[in-house]
């Protein structure tokens, strides 16, 4: 089985779910949302909900409260409601993976979510010591040290270990999901030029150059051979490892690795959650209120990340 989550039901995740839903099987598909915001969504359309679709009805929004493109505190609280639905039947063992659909930081903040977003909460719900995440798209993928943290932070919240994390889980899934038994990996510089020998910051000699054969030693250690290159120039290594030279880079912060995954193919990237026990991706993309209820939002990035959740969970089975 695999959940999909509804988001915000005031943004666009309703309207491209139901998009992406006509588009692929949906045996063994379960919706974690909201039956009369589908509906509403589908008529708005001009559609149907697809027959056989099966919803596990986490709540029943009043009409007023899922206006496409006013998000309120009730709306807020049921994209929460639903990660929490989908989390513990992932938990269980219900379903084997989540595609998470948008959700509002800030309303679901309003609503008692104290995450920075899905990654974190789901780190947390699923007792996870070790987590990542990692943009997967067509031709480049990036996995970050760090997270939702501001730029001023990203050079204090480096650490050996942190560093080491990101790129031993994206080594192991490289090799467990995506088929490529000895992957090729860059790891990124914090610095311009690479600090050029510490001119301008120790980081590279620090933290990652340490890290990186921390990770090479661990993996070593359990009978994996990933090749790994670093610190790589920032500003050559995403388009070294778009025209194939890598199969991944590991970025330092969200940015250095979001905006070129996001240049070359922001259509079918795919965020996903490394580290957790079981699969789960999502569009990268967000609410989007401004094209919430207008029929404009495109399915793209979703169906990558339904497809690229069943085929993480085929590869895991073996």
């Amino acid at each position: 089985m695999l959940a999909i989550t509804l988001g915000d039901p005031t943004g666009i995740g309703p309207e491209v779910l139901l998009k992406a839903l006509g588009q692929r099987p949906i045996d063994g598909v379960v919706v974690y949302g909201d039956r009369g915001v589908l509906e509403e969504t589908a008529r708005q359309l001009g559609t149907r909900v697809p027959q056989g679709v099966q919803i596990e009805e986490v709540t029943s929004l009043a009409p007023h409260q899922r206006v496409p493109g006013q998000p309120n505190d009730a709306a807020g609280r049921a994209q929460v409601a639903y990660l929490e639905a989908a989390t513990e039947a992932a938990m269980s063992g219900r379903v084997k993976a989540i595609v998470t659909a948008p959700l509002s930081k800030t309303w679901a903040g309003r609503a008692g979510f104290q995450f920075p977003g899905h990654t974190e909460y789901l780190a947390q719900a699923a007792h996870a010591p070790e987590i990542a995440m990692m943009l997967a798209g067509p031709r480049l993928k990036t996995t970050v040290a760090t997270t939702h943290i501001a730029l001023r932070d990203v050079a204090a919240s480096l650490t050996v270990s942190g560093v080491s994390t990101a790129i031993r889980l994206t080594a192991r899934a490289l090799q467990q999901h995506f088929g490529l038994p000895h992957p090729r990996i860059a790891v990124a510089a914090l610095n311009p030029h690479a600090g050029e020998d510490g001119r301008f910051g120790d980081e590279e000699a620090r933290i990652i150059e340490p890290a990186i054969a921390a990770a090479r030693r661990e993996l070593e250690a359990q009978g994996s051979s990933p090749r790994l290159y670093g610190p790589a120039v920032p500003d050559v290594v995403f388009r070294q490892a778009h025209e194939g030279q890598f199969d991944a880079v590991v970025a330092m912060y969200h940015d250095q690795g979001l905006i070129p995954v996001k240049l070359f193919d922001f259509d079918h990237t795919v965020n996903v959650t490394l580290g957790l026990p079981f699969v789960r991706t999502s569009p990268d993309h967000g609410t989007a209120y401004d094209l919430a209820g207008k029929g404009l939002a495109r399915e793209d990035s979703l169906l990558a990340a339904f497809d690229l959740a069943r085929q993480m969970v085929a590869r895991a089975r073996g």
